[in-house]
């Protein structure tokens, strides 16, 4: 399962669960959208530091990381690459 997979599968269980995994868009807006709220936003974060083994620090909480499922992906990416790098 790739890393959008996975984090669609849990937007949907934790925040959509009556949308079809097919239906949500990965560009889809979920902070404006109101899909996601403040305090759902620290549970995906949370989420993400133990799913994908990240420390996410303060630069990082950003909220255009996480205004999509796309923009979650990218950040993971970039995390788990600087983990990897030292950086």
């Amino acid at each position: 399962m790739s890393n959008v997979d996975t984090i669609k599968q849990f937007v949907i269980e934790e925040f959509l669960p009556d949308v079809p995994a097919d239906e949500l868009d990965p560009t889809e807006d979920l902070l404006a959208d109101g899909v996601i709220d403040s305090l759902g936003l620290l549970k995906l974060i949370a989420w993400l530091e133990d799913r994908f083994e990240l420390a996410v620090d303060d630069v990082a909480l950003d909220p255009d990381n996480f205004r999509s499922i796309a923009a979650i992906d990218a950040f993971v990416d970039r995390a788990s690459s600087q983990a990897v790098t030292g950086r």
